[in-house]
């Protein structure tokens, strides 16, 4: 089950989230996030253009945890950049296959 947050933008209105993925930078926690749609959804889904959002965890009043825009967009920028390296290389996926022939589907089991 992926980690799921359902934030609410100045309108009101709420969407679902799926975390991408947490990283510190200079004393900030930022979070990357991709809009999560479920079963009924799943058409919605495949026609999504793979957005993330990213945002910034800050405290209200009630030190409770909250999730804000980045409003800098030098900061923005920089943030952002780094998470897309993250994300790449975490769903970087090699097309070589196993016994290194360089056939994709290759089940590396050769006949002479």
């Amino acid at each position: 089950m992926p980690d799921l947050y359902e934030l609410e933008d100045e309108q009101g209105n709420k969407q679902s989230f799926e975390l991408l993925d947490v990283m510190e930078y200079e004393g900030e926690k930022y979070y990357a996030l991709t809009p999560y749609f479920d079963e009924e959804e799943a058409e919605r889904m495949l026609e999504d253009s793979g957005e993330v959002v990213i945002l910034r965890s800050e405290f209200d009043e009630n030190n409770d945890e909250i999730l804000a825009s980045i409003d800098d967009d030098d900061e923005y920028e920089k943030i952002g950049e780094m998470f897309m390296k993250r994300i790449e290389e975490m769903f970087e996926f090699d097309d070589e296959d196993e016994c290194g022939c360089g056939d994709p589907d290759c089940d590396g089991k050769h006949f002479s």
